[in-house]
């Protein structure tokens, strides 16, 4: 038998290491071909990892909760050797040589088998020291609590003597809080100092705490699970990121509306899939980024990085409750054909936990469509790093003034309601208000006469 090292795999490229949440198979399954063998879990998708080979579940180097690092060795499958491989197992043994005194090699091969227990032994004991020194090694990475510490971050407080529950009381810019090498550097050079006010000037007040909630005997403490603390964590941190404003712009979907129900049907039999309002939402999107780039960007700190690539990221509702929002890549150079095909295999890839990493990266401007849950307006938080997230309302017959060249009337039209939230440090209400205006335009001014 052959042995085949299941390594973590790479998961994207800001990921290093993801959490094994649940083992699909123990020590002595059976395995098939793409088999999920385990549940992992980064702090942006999580996801099964399938086996690339046929054979039986030998070990598991990992414990349910424990991380581990791309690359990193976390499971042995025993496999069926290939036709020529050198097989593991002892070979049989060779026919006797007649020539040879049978007690003189029974004593040969007895210190043969000797020998090859000793080294069967000590390979054993490396093995279990290495195990140790990795478990040892991964737990020296976290604090007192759960929060994990890189390598280098971990060097650099050894050196500065800084002890763990310092480390603990940093502030991290990373995702969910993680604490990077410039914000110990940072650290360290304003340590021990203490900012004077200057002259006649009041300190600035420590931002205030959360109030101590009363938990009634009547009432159920229930847990946020994994996503939901990442989801809360990373709302909080783009509050106090981002300057939110927010504008908002009533807008005619007549056409929109009229054009959709012709097709549909047409849509659904020819292409397989259902055509839906949020696909015409990502189309005026991206086209209206094309034409505002400057709100296609990024903040680092005081320098703009202007995104090349238009990347639409959609909110998706999961069954759980729960929100992750998949990338629609390059949108502005799809048709919405291909955009309908894509939101679609990703909205349900999503709700049925199959995303991979990649596909809730790189997203620069995000949509939330909560009017398909009957909410007229709100006002949603940006989606970080981005600087803009649009909201769209639930579609509704209005009565309207309609104006033309022979007088104004009263009519019924279908209208909603966007709203744009956006990072008052880059984007002004005009830049905001012309960009909202032109996602307006493209939806009132639609094109019925289209061709699917």
């Amino acid at each position: 038998m052959a042995n085949f090292e299941l390594k973590m795999p790479k998961l994207g490229e800001s990921i290093t290491e993801a959490t094994i949440t649940k083992w699909l198979k123990q020590p002595g399954d059976n395995i098939e071909l793409d088999d999920p063998i385990l549940e992992i879990a980064t702090d942006k998708v999580d996801s099964e990892i399938p086996s690339p080979v046929e054979g039986v579940l030998k070990e598991q180097l990992f414990k349910e909760g424990e991380t581990a690092e791309v690359d990193k060795v976390i499971a042995i499958i025993e496999t069926e050797p290939e036709d020529g491989e050198k097989s593991d197992e002892p070979a049989e043994a060779e026919e006797k040589d007649e020539d040879e005194p049978s007690a003189a090699k029974e004593k040969v091969e007895g210190k043969e088998e000797e020998k090859e227990e000793e080294k069967d032994e000590e390979k054993d004991k490396e093995d279990k020291e290495a195990r140790s020194a990795k478990v040892e090694e991964k737990d020296s990475r976290k604090g007192e609590g759960d929060r994990f510490y890189s390598p280098l971050v971990r060097s650099i407080a050894k050196e500065e003597n800084i002890s763990t529950k310092e480390l603990d009381s940093i502030a991290g810019s990373g995702k969910s809080g993680r604490l990077t090498k410039d914000d110990l550097l940072a650290y360290i050079e304003n340590r021990g100092k203490k900012a004077e006010p200057k002259t006649g000037e009041k300190p600035a007040p420590d931002k205030p705490k959360a109030a101590k909630v009363h938990v009634g005997e009547k009432d159920e403490v229930i847990e946020m699970d994994r996503m939901r603390k990442l989801i809360a964590d990373h709302m909080v941190m783009s509050e106090d990121t981002s300057v939110h404003i927010t504008l908002f712009r009533e807008v005619d979907m007549e056409k929109v509306v009229r054009w959709r129900n012709m097709v549909k049907k047409d849509f659904l039999e020819k292409e397989g899939e259902k055509l839906t309002f949020t696909h015409i939402f990502v189309e005026a999107i991206a086209r209206a980024l094309r034409d505002y780039p400057m709100v296609n960007v990024s903040l680092d700190g005081h320098s703009i990085i202007k995104r090349k690539d238009i990347n639409v990221g959609v909110a998706t509702a999961l069954e759980d409750g729960n929100l992750i929002v998949p990338v629609v890549k390059n949108a502005d150079q799809k048709n919405l054909i291909g955009i309908a095909k894509e939101v679609n295999d990703l909205a349900g890839r999503a709700r049925s936990n199959k995303l991979k990493p990649g596909e809730i990266q790189g997203g620069t401007f995000s949509l939330t469509n909560f009017g398909t849950f009957g909410a007229t307006m709100g006002t949603p938080i940006i989606n970080q790093p981005q600087v803009g997230i649009l909201g769209v309302g639930l579609i509704q017959k209005k009565p309207v003034v309609i104006e033309s060249a022979d007088g104004d009337t009263i009519g019924i039209r279908h209208r909603m309601d966007l709203s744009l939230s956006c990072d008052h440090r880059i984007v002004d209400g005009a830049l905001g208000g012309m960009f909202l205006d032109r996602i307006a335009k493209y939806l009132e001014e639609f094109d019925t006469g289209r061709e699917i």
